[in-house]
């Protein structure tokens, strides 16, 4: 029986489905920051409920309307400030002399020239999606020639633990190829299929058949496997360089949702401290406070940076957790769902 991991694309697919990734990775992050609000929002409109003191008595005795939302308009100012030139200063990296950009630009051309060379293509596309799904063709490809040169091996045991391997790699190859087709880079599809292509499993896999049967494999079947293993190991630089873009596009759209949602913040924490008091908004509406209504949606308003931040740097820690070591080495963190977050 075969020990090679054939977890293929199913186990691959389990691993990353579940409803706690489609939150932290998939799901659009305004809608997740929309969620996270409308929670907070019932919680403080439900807490009034509750036998403790009310809200109108707390704004008229302690002046409570200014004493919250003073506070709000320096944080807002702080924290945006801040996080938005941290983010400066890692996209700062991208700039450098002539040399530098030079240096970068031969190294990024030399390895896609490389990877044209091992998986037979005269030009690859300049699209991060067709790049990949090209490279995860030819590996795809490199297993069919693999198990086309086993067909006829006498050894039932070798021949399985191939079968199982090739079978593994085209599943998952054609999983991860289906879907890249349509995915565009600046969403989020890219990065989603590119980590369920479990490279360092297959390396290691085809470095434990060649070591176990090396006396049983013809010397062209060895030459398969270390193409199979030298195609593979160029997954592992293509993902990360295109993560590190991704990292990076991700950022300048943090500041820029951060910029946008400031604003209104500030403009909503200015609205409270000046216009509203005890005497502001008398009566009940189904049967909470109208003051509670307001002064909830106003400290919502006033956390929702904060929840921005916090949604955006959610899915990046995540995407960074998961891709942890790059090579043959396989992290805990890296291949069980429930580590993740």
């Amino acid at each position: 029986m075969s020990d090679t991991n054939t977890s293929g694309n199913t186990d691959e697919q389990d691993r990353l489905g579940g409803m706690r990734l489609w939150v932290l990775l998939r799901l659009n992050r305004w809608v997740f920051t929309g969620a996270i609000l409308l929670v907070i929002y019932v919680v403080l409109v439900l807490t009034s409920f509750l036998q403790l003191t009310p809200l109108r008595t707390i704004v008229e005795n302690q002046d409570g309307i200014e004493f919250l939302f003073s506070a709000f308009i320096g944080a807002i100012i702080t924290g945006t400030s801040v996080v938005v030139t941290i983010n400066q200063l890692v996209l700062s990296q991208e700039l450098g002399a002539i040399g530098d950009q030079r240096d970068r630009m031969s190294a990024s051309m030399d390895f896609q020239h490389d990877i044209e060379d091992t998986i037979e293509e005269d030009i690859s596309p300049p699209e991060p999606a067709a790049f990949l799904w090209e490279l995860v063709d030819g590996i795809e490809e490199r297993a069919r020639e693999l198990e086309e040169e086993m067909k006829d091996e006498r050894d039932e045991g070798l021949q399985a633990e191939v079968t199982d391997y090739v079978e593994d790699v085209t599943g998952n190859a054609q999983f991860v190829k289906d879907g890249l087709e349509d995915a565009q880079f600046g969403t989020f599809a890219v990065i989603w299929n590119a980590l369920r292509f479990n490279y360092s499993r297959k390396i290691h896999d085809a470095r434990r058949i060649r070591t176990h049967h090396q006396g049983a494999l013809s010397e062209e079947a060895n030459k398969k496997l270390s193409r199979m293993i030298e195609t593979l190991r160029y997954f592992g630089p293509a993902r990360e360089h295109f993560k590190t873009l991704y990292f990076q596009w991700e950022l300048i759209n943090l500041s820029r949702a951060l910029l946008y949602i400031s604003v209104p913040a500030l403009t909503v924490m200015a609205i409270m401290i000046m216009y509203v008091d005890g005497t502001t908004l008398l009566g009940t509406t189904l049967g909470v406070d109208n003051l509670v209504w307001v002064t909830s949606a106003g400290f919502v308003a006033g956390i929702s940076p904060f929840i921005v931040f916090i949604t955006y740097i959610l899915r990046i820690a995540s995407v960074a957790k998961r891709t942890l070591a790059m090579g043959p080495f396989i992290l805990r963190e890296s291949a069980r769902d429930e580590d993740l977050g």
